[in-house]
């Protein structure tokens, strides 16, 4: 029963939704690191649920650093950031401990853990427990950033409404505005549509899914393993703890099944003394190892499970089919939300990757 990602620096969270308190702890990361808490407010901020598009329930995300992190430095040893929950309403949850939402964990849980999970709000598995998962990633995000490492996500589509595209000749202006956006889409315009597409499906008691589009500009060649622990394997193995995530591609993902070797190769040219490519259909990442131009990948976000029309389910107590119907407070979609944790796993992940190439002082700083 492992909650933990990563090898030279890891992440372990632990919590539940309806809990007192949730938490992450971050163990291996260098001493000497700033820890700026406004910039961890404020990437908690951007996945914070905001209008008439999100849940309902609101929480301030006072976050505690209880450990780890002295005068505004790491000190080297675990860092633990506590979260309180204040905004439960435990009652709509009580018959769920026996039926099953369908598209949740639930059932899933129950087998696992026998019963004797905490079922409220979905528990350990609710994507409230992503909150101290951008909080731990946004240390990594401005260490990484530092170093000259730049991280940002826009929303590629939702709805069948889909974004302008990454300008790879302005990428980290483009990354810099996306991470001080709250509905963060390259085209505005298209940003009213999709807002209204995920307004349309919770006036009908349903919900909405997308894709998230995240690029990584500064990443040094030479990163990642041949096999196992491939730059694409680590970060996919990340990006699949975040709820509601289906499907991750790199660079031109599925299309390339489409292609010709002579249109899918990434050509070699120098640059200003660099090897550059001419395109990025590989996503920045050859044999598992990044190659120094962006990486590019998107995921596939499923429409939030918790919907208010009827659905058929199971009663587990009596073994019999059940009908369920929703009440309470949910998300008629996680899309533009989601886009922050999946910049903190991708910060984490990459983190990782990189102290165990270049050892845990790499994020020192120049």
């Amino acid at each position: 029963m492992k909650n933990t990602f990563g090898n030279s620096i890891s992440v372990t969270l632990f919590g539940e939704s309806h809990g007192k308190e949730i938490g992450a702890v971050i163990d291996g990361i260098a001493p000497g690191i700033p820890v700026d808490e406004a910039y961890i407010s404020s990437r908690l901020d951007l996945r914070r649920p905001w209008g008439k598009i999100s849940t309902q329930r609101s929480e301030t995300d006072n976050f505690r650093i209880v450990s780890g992190v002295f005068n505004g430095y790491t000190t080297g040893t675990p860092i633990c950031i506590l979260i309180p929950n204040k905004d439960t309403d435990s009652s709509k949850y009580e018959s769920l401990s026996v039926t099953p939402r369908p598209g949740h964990a639930d059932y899933t849980a129950f087998c696992k853990y026998h019963g004797f999970q905490d079922y409220r709000g979905g528990g350990h598995f609710s994507g409230r427990i992503t909150a101290p998962l951008v909080a731990a990633g946004a240390i990594l995000l401005q260490a990484l950033k530092a170093k000259g490492i730049n991280i940002g996500t826009h929303i590629y589509s939702i709805g069948g409404v889909k974004d302008s595209e990454f300008d790879n000749t302005s990428l980290d202006s483009s990354i810099d505005a996306l991470n001080s956006s709250l509905f963060a889409v390259l085209d505005e315009a298209k940003g009213v549509l999709m807002q209204e597409e995920i307004s349309k499906a919770a006036s009908e008691g349903d919900s909405v899914g997308g894709i998230l589009e995240t690029a990584v500009t500064g990443i040094p060649a030479g990163v990642g393993e041949p096999w196992f622990d491939t730059a694409e394997g680590v970060i996919s193995h990340a990006l699949f703890s975040v709820p509601g995530i289906k499907g991750v591609e790199f660079g031109s993902g599925f299309s390339v099944a489409q292609m010709r070797g002579s249109e899918c190769n990434d050509n070699f040219r120098f640059e200003n003394g660099a090897v550059v490519t001419d395109t990025n259909n590989n996503g920045g990442i050859n044999g598992g190892i990044t190659n120094g131009m962006p990486v590019i990948f998107r995921t596939a976000v499923k429409p939030t499970p918790s919907i208010f029309a009827p659905q058929n389910t199971v009663d587990l107590k009596n073994g019999e089919n059940a009908v369920l119907s929703l009440t309470g407070r949910h998300d008629p979609c996680i899309v533009h939300r989601a886009r922050a944790v999946v910049d903190s796993v991708t910060a984490i992940a990459l983190a990782d990757l990189l102290c165990t190439r270049f050892g845990t002082d790499y994020l020192l700083g120049e």
